[in-house]
C-alpha cells in the first residue's frame, strides 16, 4: 500500500495546501489506528491496517517537501535530514514503548496508543505549518519526464536496493539473535536498542555535517557503513561483538534515507514532492523484495546466506551511488 500509493496520492492531491494535507493524513492515520485496535479478528485487522498505511504513504513524502520549499535554498539538505530525525526517534523509544504497552496493556492498546499519539502529531503540524503552502503541482508531462530522466531515478533506485539490502537481514534480526547468538529476551532488546541509539546518533551527525560533505557523499558514506556491517556480520558470536557489528549498520540507516531525499530535493526542487513520493515507494519495494528473498533463502538454507545477499544488493547500492554521484557533479539542477 505504501509503495502504490505514495507516487498516486501525491500526484491526486498535489494542488492541496500542505498545511491541511499532512494534518488530515495524520488524522486519518489515529482513525485507522483506532478501528484497529477494535476489530475483532486479524483478517478483519490485515484490511483496515493496509488502508490506515494511506496516511503515512501521504505523509512522509509531503513532510519532506514541505521543508524543501519552507526552508531557504542553502538549508534544505539540513532542515530534510532533521525532520527524518523522527524515524531515528521513533527506533529508540517507539519501539520499545509499544512492546512495553502491548505486554503489559494487550494489543488493542498498543493501537490505541498510536491513534493518540497521532492525533498530538495533526495537532502539532496543524499549529506549527504555515497555511499557504503549495508547491507547484506537476503537469502529466512533467511526471513523464520525471520518470523517464534516467539520473533521477538511478537515484530512487539507490533506496530500493539499499533498502532490499537491509531487509533481507532485518526481517529477520530477532530469531537470528535467538536462535544463532542465543540471546534471550533482554539480549534481543538490548541488541535492538543499541542498533536504535546508533541510528539516531548517525541521523543527528548527518544534520551538522550534509551542507558541508553534500547529500550525495552523506549517502555513499552511510551505504559503505551499512556494507561493512554485512561484511561483519559472520565475525559476531555473541551478544556484544554483535553489537559492535551493528554499529555501523546503525549509523547509516537513516542517515541514508534522510540524505536521499535531500539528494533528491537539491538534484530537481520543482519535482521534489514527486521524486520524494517516489522514493517512499522505493523503500516499501525494496523492503518486500529483501524480506521475501531472505524468507526465501532462510526457509532453504537456514541463516547462512541471509548476510551474504543483503552484502550484495547493499555493494550494488554503493556502486550505483558513487557512478551517480560522478554522472550528476555537472549541473542536473538544470536539467
Amino acid at each position: 500500500m505504501m509503495a502504490l500509493a505514495a507516487p498516486l496520492l501525491a500526484a491526486a492531491l498535489s494542488g492541496w495546501d500542505r498545511r491541511v494535507l499532512l494534518t488530515l493524513a495524520l488524522l486519518w492515520y489515529a482513525l485507522g489506528h483506532a478501528a484497529a485496535a477494535l476489530m475483532p479478528s486479524f483478517a478483519a485487522l490485515l484490511p483496515v491496517r493496509a488502508l490506515t498505511m494511506l496516511g503515512a504513504a501521504v505523509f512522509t513524502p509531503q513532510a519532506a517537501a514541505v521543508m524543501n520549499v519552507l526552508a531557504p535554498p542553502g538549508e534544505r539538505a539540513r532542515a530534510i535530514a532533521y525532520i527524518f530525525l523522527g524515524w531515528s526517534l521513533a527506533s529508540v523509544l517507539g519501539t520499545p514503548l509499544n512492546s512495553l504497552v502491548a505486554d503489559s496493556f494487550g494489543w488493542r492498546w498498543a493501537f490505541a496508543a498510536v491513534a493518540l499519539f497521532a492525533v498530538v502529531a495533526a495537532l502539532a503540524v496543524w499549529r506549527t505549518v504555515p497555511a499557504g503552502v503549495r508547491p507547484p503541482p506537476m503537469s502529466l508531462a512533467s511526471w513523464r519526464n520525471t520518470l523517464t530522466h534516467p539520473l533521477l531515478m538511478g537515484v530512487v533506485a539507490i533506496t530500493a536496493l539499499n533498502s532490499a539490502g537491509q531487509f533481507t537481514v532485518f526481517t529477520y534480526f530477532a530469531p537470528y539473535f535467538r536462535q544463532v547468538l542465543g540471546a534471550d529476551a533482554g539480549g534481543v532488546s538490548f541488541l535492538f536498542l543499541c542498533f536504535g541509539v546508533a541510528a539516531l546518533v548517525g541521523n543527528m551527525l548527518l544534520t551538522r555535517v550534509i551542507e558541508k560533505l553534500g547529500a550525495a557523499s552523506c549517502v555513499n558514506i552511510a551505504l559503505a557503513l551499512m556494507a561493512l556491517s554485512l561484511l561483519m556480520w559472520p565475525l559476531a558470536a555473541g551478544v556484544l561483538s554483535m553489537a559492535l557489528v551493528l554499529l555501523p549498520w546503525g549509523l547509516g540507516v537513516f542517515a541514508a534515507n534522510s540524505a536521499q531525499q535531500a539528494r533528491l530535493g537539491a538534484a530537481a526542487p520543482a519535482a521534489a514532492s514527486a521524486l520524494m513520493a517516489l522514493n517512499t515507494s522505493a523503500i516499501y519495494l525494496g523492503q518486500a523484495i529483501g524480506a521475501g528473498g531472505g524468507g526465501v533463502l532462510l526457509a532453504s538454507s537456514g541463516f547462512v546466506w541471509l548476510s551474504s545477499a543483503g552484502l550484495v544488493w547493499m555493494l550494488l547500492a554503493v556502486a550505483l551511488s558513487a557512478w551517480l554521484a560522478h554522472a550528476m557533479r555537472g549541473g542536473l539542477r538544470a536539467a
